[in-house]
């Protein structure tokens, strides 16, 4: 009896590897489509549509982007993991992915199993800034008011819980400033309220600000990513400046459900690495102020586990609400 359990299990293994091979070689045939978390015309919709378009050349086949913004990228994460295991349905994954595993108190999927990593796409830096006339003409001139005036001093990012605001929120305890930090509905309302002086200085993602920043009409005080960006490289970073611990990069990646074929996984994973490092993909990854860099997928699984405890640890030490 064993010994006929023993060739039944064999046989299925076979016979699963087999299906699993052949279903890797014919894939893609049809339409995949790449669910992004967030509305049209912002970064990672923008990434995710320079990637579809190469991807498409790649593969032979359609790729296209589909946005379904809100609930903190819980509906669109929703799609994706409860989609067929097969390589069609993708998600766009963010710092967010890693932020709501944290944030929510009870989340309909799980993010570390509900789906399986194929690789990042690129990263890309915050920066901590002001309006072109505010008074603070660096970093420590505003860190020195902050502590000459206590709790009267205040920082705008986007909405609680975003990358942005976790990062505003990351910035004063870091730097040890008792200031306000203060959520606004947008970048473009961000922008605008330190322009008009309404706030000191502003958090947010370097690529929507680098148009102001070129302009003139915003000053950066410091950038938080680990080294100097390419995109401003006469701007310090925050560390430089003596922030030690205040190292904040964002990223953005591809992932599928977790029952993925892993010959399927490969396949997107190749061909995905492939378009990200296409010469024109990485032209215009830099036009929108992303630095293109993929993984493989050992290392993305890696990667995101490390960013779950990271932004884990960040909500806790800010008092964000569970929500």
């Amino acid at each position: 009896m064993r010994k006929f359990f023993y060739r039944w299990t064999l046989l299925a293994i076979m016979s699963c590897g087999i299906f699993c091979n052949a279903y890797a070689q014919n894939f893609p045939n049809k339409t995949i489509r790449i669910i992004v978390p967030f509305g049209a015309g912002g970064l990672a919709d923008l990434s995710a549509r320079i990637v579809a378009q190469k991807l498409s050349e790649q593969l032979s086949q359609s790729v296209v982007v589909e946005n379904y913004p809100g609930a903190g990228g819980v509906l669109a994460a929703g799609i994706v993991a409860k989609a067929n295991p097969d390589g069609y349905t993708l998600l766009l994954m963010s710092n967010a992915n890693a932020i709501s595993a944290t944030l929510f108190k009870k989340l309909p999927h799980d993010n570390a199993k509900d789906f399986i990593p194929i690789t990042t796409l690129g990263f890309f830096d915050l920066v901590v800034f002001t309006g072109s006339q505010s008074r603070y003409k660096n970093l420590q001139e505003f860190l020195d008011a902050a502590k000459a005036s206590p709790g009267e001093l205040n920082l705008a990012t986007i909405n609680v819980g975003s990358t942005q605001n976790l990062t505003g929120e990351l910035f004063k305890e870091q730097s040890k400033s008792n200031i306000q930090v203060v959520p606004f509905n947008g970048t473009p309302a961000v922008i605008s309220a330190v322009r008009g002086g309404q706030v000191d200085i502003g958090v947010d993602i370097l690529g929507p600000i680098l148009p102001q920043i070129n302009s003139g009409a915003i000053r950066v005080l410091a950038l938080t990513g680990a080294e100097r960006s390419p995109f401003l490289p006469g701007s310090p970073t925050a560390k430089e400046l003596g922030i030690k611990d205040f190292t904040v990069t964002a990223w953005n990646a591809l992932a599928a459900p977790s029952k993925t074929p892993p010959a399927v996984v490969a396949t997107l994973n190749k061909a995905i690495v492939a378009a990200v490092n296409s010469p024109d993909v990485q032209a215009r990854f830099k036009e929108i102020g992303m630095e293109p860099k993929t993984t493989s997928v050992d290392e993305f699984q890696k990667f995101f586990a490390q960013e779950i405890v990271k932004w884990g640890a960040i909500i806790n030490k800010a008092n964000i609400p569970k929500q």
